[in-house]
């Protein structure tokens, strides 16, 4: 197949767009942090970048998208340090676009799953820690999850469960492994006896929008093609983002008798969460069920928190573990051949979900989600308690009372402001 013009230039505007959503990821959660640390969640995501692209040049993609080389598990090394990427190459699932357009394009995806774990641990972790748990949880974690559920040869791929464009890989995977982090971590001073209110949620709003432009990339432009699925996946993508933010808001309107700014934001990013997994095989009324239950039940999980006690600081167990395994599920419910026939692996095993009698696929999907969490909490509680005990994860109680812009980094957000 001959490398297309069409679908190169889609697949590199959805790249910029997908790298776009981390700087917006950056001001989400900036906006939610109190203002002295404000500086410090933006470095923790723009530092980020960095970070995952020495590691994916150098054996990430390789690890990812390599050949196999154990039974479905991980790639071998015949990418490391993108040798064999060159000119107008192909690769065999990306077949119209070249193969250094999708290194790039799924070089995004490994920038901002690590990014997302930065909301949960946010004003208490030393800034070398997060380089030092980023560095090897890229490596470790995402690269092999990543070679699971999205090379053609990954084991969830060939047990017929699907992942569109991150449901299992970033979400789920992020969300699992932010509550380990969170678990080793501890909880911020004065969580559940004082408030910590968000210090401009203006900046949260325009971080939402940005994040809501650049899912168009994520999503649709996961169908690698500027096609009718990349068309589907759009719109899907939209329907459920909107959909999730009427259902948080009523959800939080009917609970507290009051609809916030916080809440609609959180919303739509819960929607958002919950239909990559599916864009790219579920139709629009699918999307307006798949929005609804995503924003109403990551409204409710978020509230969960304060039970049981553990600091999720901006709400990434709530919104991305709880959407992303939603939207796995319900892939697995509402998931239709027809929408997507290039879905299926060998021509045999169909991608139909529960309601069109699809028990099967639905069963994939559940297996497939399970895998994902074990495999993430583990490696992920185990590499926090080894950084903890060789260099320590936490800032001091007074680089944490004075605010970690100031003692981590020597700098202020507001140099002519005194907001707390």
């Amino acid at each position: 197949m001959d490398i297309s013009a069409g679908d190169t230039t889609w697949v590199i505007v959805s790249t910029a767009l997908v790298l776009f959503m981390t700087p917006g990821l950056a001001l989400f959660y900036g906006g939610m942090v109190r203002s002295k640390s404000v500086l410090n969640m933006l470095m923790m995501n723009f530092f980020t970048i960095s970070i995952v692209t020495i590691i994916w040049v150098a054996v990430g993609f390789s690890f990812a998208f390599g050949k196999d080389a154990a039974g479905g598990f991980i790639g071998n090394l015949d990418f490391a340090g993108l040798k064999n990427i060159v000119g107008d190459k192909a690769l065999p699932n990306a077949a119209t676009i070249p193969a250094s357009v999708f290194v790039a394009f799924q070089l995004m995806f490994a920038i901002i799953t690590p990014a997302l774990i930065t909301g949960a641990i946010a004003e208490r972790m030393k800034f070398t820690a997060w380089v030092v748990f980023c560095a090897l949880w890229s490596l470790i974690v995402y690269n092999l999850v990543a070679h699971w559920a999205f090379a053609p040869d990954g084991w969830i791929v060939k047990s017929g469960a699907r992942d569109f464009a991150g449901g299992l890989v970033v979400h789920i995977n992020a969300g699992v492994a932010a509550l380990a982090l969170v678990l080793v971590l501890g909880p911020r001073k004065g969580f559940g006896r004082e408030p910590f209110r968000p210090h401009s949620l203006p900046l949260t709003l325009l971080g939402t929008g940005i994040l809501w432009f650049g899912w168009f990339g994520f999503n649709a432009g996961s169908a690698l093609a500027a096609n009718g699925l990349a068309g589907t996946a759009f719109i899907t993508t939209h329907i459920a983002a909107s959909l999730a933010a009427l259902g948080w808001t009523a959800a939080e309107w009917m609970k507290t008798g009051k609809p916030t700014t916080l809440g609609a934001a959180s919303g739509a990013v819960a929607g958002l969460v919950a239909i990559t997994p599916c864009a790219g095989f579920v139709g629009p009324m699918a999307a307006i069920v798949i929005g609804l239950v995503a924003g109403v039940l990551c409204f409710l999980a978020v509230s969960l928190k304060f039970k049981l006690g553990y600091d999720d600081s901006l709400d990434v167990v709530g919104v991305h573990l709880v959407g992303g395994i939603a939207g796995s599920l319900m892939l697995g419910i509402f998931a239709q051949n027809s929408i997507n026939p290039a879905g299926l692996l060998d021509g045999e095993k169909q991608i139909e979900g529960l309601i069109y009698g699809g028990a099967e696929f639905f069963k994939d999907q559940f297996i497939a989600v399970l895998a994902v969490l074990a495999f993430s909490f583990a490696v992920s509680f185990l590499l926090a308690k080894v950084i903890d005990a060789v260099i320590g994860l936490r800032a001091t109680e007074e680089q944490e009372h004075s605010g970690l812009d100031i003692s981590l980094h020597e700098e202020r957000a507001y140099a002519l402001s005194e907001v707390a």
